[in-house]
Order: C-alpha cells, then sequence, then structure tokens
C-alpha cells in the first residue's frame, strides 16, 4: 500500500510537470507571437522613416534587411519598442554589425533634408497628377526621360542632360561607363550595358543621381583604391550608410601639430584631385568648413561633393561645349528649375588651390605658429589666393605650403592614421 502511494504521488508530480511545461510553453508562445507582432508594427513605422514606402523613387534597399534585423541600429535606438529618433536631421550617428556581437560606429544619412523631400514629393503630386491618391515612381516613370532610361542599353550623357547636379553637368562616356560598372545597388555590377538593371534598379538609380550623387561617388571612387571619400554600406530607402565621420568643425584643430597635420593632408587631397592614375579632375565650385569632415583614426576626407565637378582629362575640351539643356520634373527634383551649374569649359586645376587658399587654410593655420613660420604661411595664403596665374603655379604654392608645414607634423597615437608607420619611417631614415 506504502509503495503504491508512492507510485501514484510520482505520477501526479509527473503529470503537473507535464501540464506547468505545456501552459509555459503555450505563454512563451503568445510572448513570441506579440513580440513578433511588435517588431512588424515598429518595422512598419520604421519603411516610413526610412522613406522606403517610396521606392522605388529612393536610393536602394541593400541594407533594409540589416535594418529589419537590427544589425544596423540607430545611437539611440537598442529594441523595437523604443522611439525613432527625430525624423528632420539629415544624418544620425548608429552602430552596424555583421555578427550581433561586435558593433563599429556609422553614420546614417538621408539623400536630402525631409523637408525638402517632402516639399519635391508635393511638387510632383499637385504638378502631375490630377487623382486624390499620387503615386511618385508612377509620375517619374511616365517621363520622357525615364522612358528613355527604360530602353536605353548604356547610360549616355544625353540621359543625365539638364540633371541638377554639377558632378553630371559635363560627365564623359568613360565617367558614366564606371558609373554603371561600378553601381553597387544590383547584384550582377561589371559591365557597362545597362542590360542587368531592372525598372526598378534604373529609376532608383536615376533618383538618386538627380537628388545627391554623394552615395554613387563613394561607390565609384571608394576609399579603399585611396580615394578620399567615407565607405559606403549600402542604402535603405531615401537613407544610406557609411562609415561613422566628424565634421571638420567639430573637431579639436586649436593644438599646432593637428592643424598642420589636417591642413597637410588638405592639400594631399587637392593634389590628388587633380594628379590621379585615373586622369579625372575633381574641382570644387566653392569650398568651406562642412565640405570636409574627419574619420575617426584622424584621416580627412570630402564629406559635401554637391558643390563639386568633375573633367575628364582623356577628353577633348570641345566635348565641354553644352548648348541650353532641356528641363524637366527630374531637374527640379533637389533645386530650382532650372538649375544653376558652373561652365567647365574653362575649369582649371588652379581653381581648387585659390578656394581652399582663401576660404579654408586661414581657419586651420591662421595664428597658429610662431612669428616667423606664420608670416611665411600668411604671406603664401595671400599670394595664393590673389595672384595664381595657371596651374603650375598654383602646383608651386602647394608645394611651399606643404613644405613649411611638414616639419610640424608630430608623430603620435593621436594620428592613428599615419601610426606607427610615421615612427618606423623616420627610423628608417
Amino acid at each position: 500500500m506504502g509503495s503504491t502511494m508512492c507510485l501514484l504521488i510520482l505520477n501526479i508530480g509527473h503529470l503537473y510537470t507535464i501540464f506547468f511545461i505545456v501552459i509555459m510553453t503555450k505563454e512563451n508562445v503568445e510572448a513570441t507571437n506579440s513580440s513578433v507582432s511588435k517588431l512588424k508594427s515598429s518595422y512598419n513605422f520604421g519603411k516610413s522613416f526610412l522613406g522606403l514606402n517610396k521606392c522605388n523613387a529612393c536610393v536602394g534597399t541593400s541594407a533594409c534587411k540589416k535594418f529589419f534585423k537590427e544589425e544596423i541600429r540607430f545611437q539611440n535606438w537598442l529594441a523595437p519598442h523604443l522611439r525613432l529618433p527625430p525624423p528632420d536631421l539629415q544624418s544620425y550617428s548608429g552602430n552596424y554589425s555583421d555578427d550581433g556581437e561586435s558593433w563599429r560606429p556609422v553614420e546614417i544619412s538621408r539623400l536630402s533634408s525631409k523637408r525638402q523631400h517632402d516639399l519635391a514629393d508635393q511638387k510632383i503630386c499637385s504638378n502631375f497628377n490630377k487623382r486624390k491618391t499620387c503615386s511618385i515612381e508612377g509620375i517619374l516613370r511616365r517621363t520622357e526621360r525615364f522612358q528613355k532610361w527604360m530602353v536605353a542599353k548604356r547610360l549616355t550623357p544625353d540621359l543625365v542632360q539638364g540633371l541638377p547636379v554639377q558632378f553630371l553637368r559635363c560627365p564623359s562616356q568613360r565617367l558614366l561607363d564606371r558609373i554603371i560598372r561600378r553601381y553597387s545597388e544590383v547584384f550582377d555590377a561589371g559591365s557597362v550595358y545597362m542590360a542587368h538593371l531592372t525598372d526598378k534598379d534604373r529609376m532608383r538609380l536615376l533618383y538618386t543621381l538627380s537628388i545627391n550623387i554623394y552615395p554613387i561617388v563613394l561607390q565609384i571612387f571608394p576609399v579603399a583604391e585611396g580615394w578620399p571619400f567615407p565607405k559606403y554600406l549600402g542604402s535603405c530607402g531615401r537613407m544610406f550608410l557609411t562609415t561613422s565621420t566628424h565634421e571638420l568643425t567639430s573637431f579639436n584643430i586649436s593644438g599646432l601639430d593637428v592643424a598642420a597635420d589636417v591642413a597637410y593632408q588638405l592639400l594631399q587631397i587637392i593634389h590628388h584631385l587633380s594628379a590621379n592614375d585615373l586622369n579625372y579632375l575633381f574641382y570644387f565650385t566653392s569650398i568651406d568648413r562642412t565640405t570636409f569632415g574627419i574619420f575617426n583614426d584622424g584621416r580627412l576626407f570630402i564629406r559635401d561633393t554637391s558643390k563639386m565637378g568633375i573633367i575628364d582629362k582623356q577628353q577633348e575640351k570641345s566635348a565641354y561645349e553644352r548648348k541650353n539643356e532641356d528641363t524637366d520634373v527630374f531637374s527640379c527634383l533637389s533645386s530650382d528649375c532650372p538649375p544653376t551649374l558652373s561652365s567647365c569649359a574653362n575649369i582649371t586645376e588652379k581653381q581648387n588651390i585659390i578656394l581652399v587658399c582663401k576660404d579654408l587654410l586661414p581657419y586651420l593655420i591662421e595664428g597658429k605658429f610662431p612669428d616667423s613660420t606664420q608670416k611665411k604661411i600668411d604671406k603664401l595664403l595671400d599670394d595664393c589666393s590673389k595672384n595664381i596665374v595657371n596651374d603650375t603655379e598654383a602646383q608651386k604654392y602647394i608645394n611651399e605650403l606643404m613644405e613649411i608645414l611638414r616639419p610640424w607634423r608630430t608623430c603620435d597615437a593621436r594620428f592613428a592614421y599615419r601610426y606607427p608607420d610615421c615612427k618606423y619611417n623616420r627610423l628608417m631614415r
């Protein structure tokens, strides 16, 4: 009898355990379903925030999975139930992961400000649509320009004529081929022909070229090949990702050695923009303190290409003579219509030197050096901004300024992009 009672109690206990596990499993499933529901709700909200609901009138979708898997996070957005950051900012600090464990800082940027996007969307709907509902993509698809893009086998200068970005003011076929060959929002890049681009790919590329060519510049002139731009990490909707950066104005350049290092890098970049293996001349129409930025390792880079153009030095100058360009809805998405762009025919290398001497180098190195050195620098800056007559003379000013700045660049861990190489290089001399 006693043994029978023990067995009964054990069986009852066993059944209770099974019942408890079933109940808990059911609760876990319900909790998981609830969590998934919240997650989906959050991502629906995120689609609007990212501009994904406007695709294919957007940059692309190559990074969307990472957003949805939370492998890309805004700085203060670590879980789906937390609020997304304010929608009116141009860029956001974030974190990026390939494995969900190790994270690196990134910058999440809008193609243009949300206000500019909204104004452009409203302009499209009010001017080209008579219905109550409005499809931005549908309207853009019906335009004459996009119909030409649909049947084009190759991206040619006439297909980008009249777009409002300075970078495409005077494009060569070689540059346009490079855009198609290196366009990383598609899987099958590598050919100069557009056969591998679907209709949606063509719309996204055209839209990006019409609003802000910066993401395209990062793709076709990558930092891995020595170009002074951030690394492109993908896009989702109307936002794109790059490696983490700092504005030049937020970087502490009060120290003499830091000022000398940044100014020296600036002159190196300006030289590289006109003397590179690809034989392109990158030129600025204007320069200010927001044009450049600093990576976490202290390297200087270009963060704003809106006032940058490009000339193919392998192309005959006569090819840059352009007649009046026809404008359309794509010409007006990011600026007044028609856009006001400078001519490329007379641009030379000296233009960049004059601009940095006049508008940026004084901010970096004015009043930083001992009197005798500062006098030499000030005279060079004054002459450089006023008296340059040709490209050869401009290069002479760069060489003289770099020669003065070089000895003031210290070699220590604060300049991580060149340390400890600078230490070993000095030992080898």
